[in-house]
């Protein structure tokens, strides 16, 4: 976690389970698929409701649906087709931890996200040109010396 100081894993196990709702959104965050990277220039957002996500890890590979539900408590998703079935025999969805499902479509019908995204791809490119700024007066240094 990146507010806690401690890099001992005990503190850091703390941190999650006590961590309050507003750090367990940003927690329960996924990438986003090489087509949205390159379209809103963000390598990963925390999963919404709405959003369509691909499960890459573990027995439901493959799968793709609409983000259902997402369980804060737990840090996990639930997902339109990512089911199992409990005694009695009927379907359950199954949860899935974030990290194991990239983003494949957003659900942008809030327009704060949308604000987010704008101000997260435009912070991206002024460290890029930051830099490339620094590397080409590196480089211009070692020229002259």
């Amino acid at each position: 976690m990146r507010w806690v100081e401690s890099s001992q894993p005990r503190k850091q196990r703390r941190a999650l389970f006590q961590a309050p709702l507003h750090k367990r959104q940003k927690i329960v965050s996924a990438p986003l698929s090489r087509e949205l990277r390159e379209k809103y220039g963000v390598r990963s957002l925390p999963v919404r409701k709405g959003d369509e996500v691909l499960v890459v890890r573990g027995s439901f590979k493959g799968h793709k649906g609409k983000v259902v539900g997402v369980d804060l408590k737990r840090y996990r998703l639930l997902i339109e087709g990512v089911t199992v079935n409990n005694a009695r025999g009927e379907p359950r969805y199954y949860p899935v931890h974030p990290s194991n499902v990239v983003i494949v479509s957003l659900n942008l019908d809030d327009e704060r996200r949308k604000r987010i995204i704008e101000r997260r791809r435009r912070g991206r490119e002024l460290v890029k040109a930051l830099q490339e700024a620094a590397s080409r007066l590196s480089g211009q240094a070692g020229q002259t010396g």
